[in-house]
């Protein structure tokens, strides 16, 4: 039997999400430049929609997925917080839906019990954020 305990202080994982009618190859190309300008290096790049697509179902919509990482930050947000391995790698995710697309990003919690740790978040999501909306642009 599963217990059901209450969500720790941190744990809820918020978003950023962006809508744009931008074409969404130009969309994926602007990700890799804002990932790259935001010092962070592509770790995996997973094109599912395209997978799909190439396996025989036409006309399915784009899905990628974009995992990236930055060692030097990722030593310091372990040094406060081991726990802090949940939210990496970074990712955002690009999808077609309703004739836009539509760019997600998870943040990190800024209301932990760490003050330090909360404070790098701000700067993380602030950085993850402008990854995003770079992305968007129109």
């Amino acid at each position: 039997m599963a217990s059901c305990a209450t969500q720790p202080t941190g744990e809820f994982v918020p978003y950023y999400e962006v809508e744009t009618h931008k074409p969404y190859d130009d969309v994926l190309a602007e990700l890799e430049v804002a990932i790259a300008e935001n010092n962070f290096r592509i770790t995996g790049h997973s094109r599912v929609g395209k997978v799909i697509r190439d396996r025989g179902t036409k006309n399915f919509p784009e899905y990628d997925t974009i995992q990236f990482c930055n060692l030097t930050e990722a030593k310091t947000i372990l040094l406060m917080s081991p726990q802090a391995i949940k939210y990496m790698p970074c990712n955002v995710v690009a999808y077609q839906f309703q004739g836009k697309t539509i760019i997600r990003t998870h943040l990190l919690p800024t209301d932990t019990d760490k003050n330090d740790l909360n404070q790098f978040s701000v700067k993380m999501n602030k950085a993850l954020k402008s990854i995003v909306d770079f992305a968007a642009e129109e």
